[in-house]
């Protein structure tokens, strides 16, 4: 077997935390990511057929019946991953149904995934559908796009509208816009549920007063995302007070749709 900590999906799992981490957006334990891997990707490094221990759970996702995940864990602190991954990092192979969890490696201490791990799966299950390429699901607290829904209208229409305005690539980088949710209970099946339902439709979903949830197909995908959201919002948070004079038009948008091929959410332009 392979040294599993030298795996290419560890060692950017490990940067991609540590990263956020260094950005502010993952306080204490705040926060969470999931990375989907193929068994054969496991295999190179695990024995999936003898797993530590098995963990119930608590929900059904039967789409991810055999599927194997690298984790988070819950009650962690991100900046311990760089020092502890075997202890702050697991992965799981998800059988009956979804309803259980092998674990294959890591959370040594006893630990378990993440207390968003249904919130995960049933994003992950919504975005496989939207896109097979999609692998990754990250949750964090950027300050400015909680900030943002203290002080903006949650209409998903208008809040992405404002992001696109902010800056030049935020149309580029996420023609399909930003969902946003209510205030609801975290941790439970319920926002799982509504986060999943937000991810057919855009792969940025904002919990208001919380955080947000980005998916993408890898890492560095999933984080530029949330990154350039935060960094409108950043600006937006700036200037929200002062009288705008000048912004970028929906017919500057549509020449950005055209430079770089992609396509506004349907309704979003003018």
């Amino acid at each position: 077997m392979k040294d599993l900590l030298k795996a290419p999906f560890m060692v950017e799992m490990i940067r991609t935390v540590t990263n956020m981490y260094d950005h502010g957006w993952d306080e204490r334990n705040g926060g969470n990511v999931s990375l989907m891997l193929s068994e054969a990707e496991v295999r190179e490094y695990l024995n999936p057929d003898h797993p530590v221990r098995t963990i119930p759970t608590g929900f059904s996702a039967p789409e991810l019946d055999g599927a194997c995940f690298l984790v988070t864990g819950t009650g962690k602190y991100f900046k311990n991953v760089q020092y502890a991954p075997e202890i702050n990092l697991g992965i799981v192979r998800l059988r009956d149904q979804g309803t259980q969890a092998d674990l294959l490696w890591g959370f040594e201490d006893g630990g378990r995934f993440t207390s968003e791990f249904p919130a995960h799966m049933m994003s992950h299950v919504a975005r496989l559908k939207a896109d097979p390429e999609n692998r990754v699901v990250m949750h964090c607290h950027p300050a400015n796009l909680l900030a943002m829904t203290y002080v903006h209208s949650l209409d998903e229409r208008e809040f992405t509208r404002t992001l696109w305005q902010m800056c030049t690539e935020c149309i580029v980088v996420f023609p399909d816009g930003v969902n946003v949710l209510p205030w609801m209970l975290c941790g439970t099946n319920e926002i799982g549920e509504a986060t999943a339902d937000k991810m057919k439709t855009a792969r940025l979903v904002v919990w208001s007063q919380h955080g947000i949830y980005g998916a993408g197909k890898d890492l560095d995908e999933t984080f530029g995302l949330i990154e350039t959201a935060e960094k409108a919002a950043e600006i937006y948070m700036k200037i929200a007070h002062l009288p705008r004079v000048n912004t970028i038009t929906d017919e500057e948008m549509h020449l950005l749709e055209q430079r770089f091929g992609v396509r506004a959410r349907e309704g979003y332009l003018s």
